[in-house]
C-alpha cells in the first residue's frame, strides 16, 4: 500500500467513525450500563470454565455451537479459516448495527482469559435479550468475534502457532494461516474499531510500590511518531471507559501498555489500515484462585466499552483518564520472602536477604487429561525492597533453607542439617527451582541442640 492509498483509507475510516458516533438523541440520553450490575450478573450467570487454561479447541467449538443453538436468530457461526494443523478458526457474528466491531482472543495460544469471558458475554446477550443495554448494543453495533485465533497454540498451551511463529508478528509477512485469517476478516468487514485480547506475564507490575498489573490497556499506535487521529482518539476514550469501569474492582492494578510502534504487529497494522485497535492485556491478580476475578473484569471491560459505543457516551469520555495511567513495569514476583536468614544449602554462612520467586503456568497432559502445573524458580536474591509480589511472606525471625528432604511436613520439628558437611541436593540460588522451607526456632538457636519448626514449605 503506498502513502496516498494509506492516507485515503485512513480518511475514509475517520469519516465513518465520526458519522456513526453522531447517534440519535435517544441513544445519547441512554443510561450507561453499571459495572457493578455487570459484576453481579456475572457472579450469578457465568458459564465460563473455572480454569480457562484447560479450554482446548474442541471445547471452544462445542461452546460456540451451543451459543448459536440458544439464540439462532441473532448469533451466527462461521468458519473463517483453518489453522496450520487443520483446526477450524470460528467467528460469531452478532448484531445488526452500522458500527462494526472486531474482537479476537487467543492469538497467543497460552492467553485464554478473554476467550472465557467472551462466552459470558454471549450468555449475557442471550439471557438479557430484552434489556435496553443489550438491545442498543446489538441494534447499534455489528460484532465479529473470533474467540480462539490460534487453536494449535491453545492445544499445546504455547504462545506460538504450530509453525513456531508468533502470529502477532506476522501482520506483514502473512506466513501463518491464522494471520491470513485475521487479515481477511478485517478486509472483508472493515470494522470501525478492534479489540485485541491478550494475557501478560505474572511479573508485570504497575505503580510504586509495585502492584499486580491485573489489566493493562493500550490505544495502539499506527506510526513511529505515535500520531493521533480520530481513530486513536476513539481508542483512547474507550480505554478511559474501561479504566473507569474496572477501578472499583482492581484499584491501583490497572496500567498502560507501552505504545511504541511495532511494525510487524497486527494491532499496529490494523490501526494503520483503518481499524483502530484497543489492546486489553490481562495480568496477575493477588488471589489464590486468580482466574475468576480476571475473567469477570474482562466481561465488565468488554461490555462497558461496547455499551459506550452503542450509546455514544464514548464521545464524552476523557482521554486523559487513559493517558494518566501508570506504565507497565516488570517489578513483581509470584512470591517474595522478605528479610529471612538464608542458608543456601552449600555450607556458606547464613546471611539476611529477600528471596524473589517467579512463576508461570503450564498445561500438560497427565494420564490423558489436561492439567495446570505451576513452574517456579528463584529469580532474585538480596535486597528486593523495590519489588512487589502476588504473595509476600514476612521472613523475619525465620530461617530459609533449601528443601533438603522432600518428606518434610509443615508443623514438624526438625534439626537443622550441617550443610557444610553434607550439602543439600537443592540450593537457594538464582535460577534454581523454588523448593524452600521456612523454619522457626523453637528454642535458643545459639545452642547446639537447637530445634526448628517447619512453618512453611514453598514447593511449586
Amino acid at each position: 500500500m503506498n502513502v496516498s492509498d494509506r492516507t485515503a483509507r485512513q480518511t475514509l475510516a475517520v469519516a465513518a467513525i465520526m458519522g456513526v458516533l453522531a447517534l440519535a438523541p435517544a441513544a445519547q440520553r441512554a443510561t450507561p450500563v453499571s459495572p457493578q450490575n455487570l459484576a453481579a450478573i456475572w457472579d450469578s450467570e457465568r458459564v465460563s470454565p473455572p480454569l480457562p487454561p484447560l479450554m482446548d479447541h474442541s471445547e471452544v467449538e462445542r461452546r460456540l455451537n451451543a451459543v448459536v443453538q440458544a439464540d439462532a436468530s441473532r448469533m451466527f457461526l462461521e468458519r473463517v479459516g483453518t489453522s496450520a494443523e487443520g483446526r477450524s478458526i470460528n467467528m460469531i457474528t452478532a448484531g445488526t448495527g452500522p458500527f462494526r466491531v472486531l474482537l479476537w482472543s487467543q492469538m497467543h495460544g497460552d492467553e485464554p482469559t478473554a476467550t472465557a469471558a467472551l462466552f459470558d458475554v454471549f450468555e449475557y446477550f442471550q439471557r438479557h435479550r430484552t434489556d435496553p443495554a443489550v438491545a442498543r448494543i446489538l441494534s447499534s453495533l455489528t460484532l465479529y468475534v473470533i474467540p480462539m485465533l490460534n487453536p494449535d497454540g491453545a492445544e499445546r498451551f504455547q504462545r506460538r502457532n504450530a509453525q513456531g511463529i508468533d502470529v502477532n508478528r506476522d501482520a506483514l509477512g502473512l506466513q501463518t494461516p491464522e494471520g491470513r485469517t485475521l487479515k481477511a476478516v478485517r478486509d472483508r468487514f472493515n470494522p470501525r474499531v478492534g479489540f485485541n485480547l491478550h494475557n501478560q506475564g505474572w511479573g508485570t507490575s504497575v505503580g510504586d510500590p509495585p502492584k499486580p498489573a491485573s489489566i493493562s490497556l493500550l490505544s495502539v499506535a499506527y506510526d513511529k511518531p505515535r500520531s493521533e487521529n480520530a481513530g486513536r482518539r476513539l481508542t483512547k476514550k474507550l480505554c478511559a471507559i474501561i479504566r473507569d469501569a474496572l477501578e472499583p474492582f482492581a484499584s491501583g492494578q490497572i496500567g498502560r501498555y507501552d505504545d511504541e510502534f511495532e511494525v510487524r504487529a497486527f494491532g499496529d497494522n490494523l490501526t494503520l489500515w483503518g481499524t483502530p485497535v484497543v489492546l486489553i492485556e490481562t495480568g496477575p491478580f493477588p488471589s489464590v484462585e486468580p482466574d475468576a476475578p480476571l475473567v469477570r473484569m474482562n466481561f465488565i471491560a468488554i461490555l462497558s466499552a461496547l455499551d459506550a459505543l452503542a450509546t455514544g457516551h464514548v464521545d464524552r469520555a476523557d482521554p486523559k483518564r487513559y493517558e494518566s495511567l501508570p506504565l507497565n513495569e516488570s517489578r513483581l514476583f509470584y512470591t517474595l520472602v522478605q528479610q529471612a536468614t538464608v542458608l543456601t544449602g552449600t555450607g556458606i554462612p547464613a546471611f539476611t536477604a529477600d528471596i524473589g520467586i517467579a512463576a508461570n503456568r503450564r498445561v500438560r497432559a497427565v494420564e490423558g487429561e489436561r492439567r495446570i502445573q505451576i513452574q517456579a524458580n528463584i529469580s532474585d536474591l538480596g535486597d528486593l525492597r523495590t519489588y512487589g509480589a502476588i504473595r509476600t511472606i514476612d521472613g523475619r525471625g525465620r530461617v530459609a533453607a533449601p528443601l533438603w528432604d522432600p518428606a518434610l511436613e509443615e508443623g514438624q520439628e526438625v534439626d537443622l542439617p550441617d550443610f557444610a558437611r553434607t550439602p543439600s541436593p537443592r540450593t537457594i540460588a538464582t535460577g534454581q527451582p523454588a523448593e524452600i522451607v521456612l523454619l522457626r526456632p523453637v528454642n535458643d538457636p545459639s545452642k547446639p541442640a537447637a530445634r526448628y519448626l517447619v512453618e512453611t514449605i514453598l514447593k511449586y
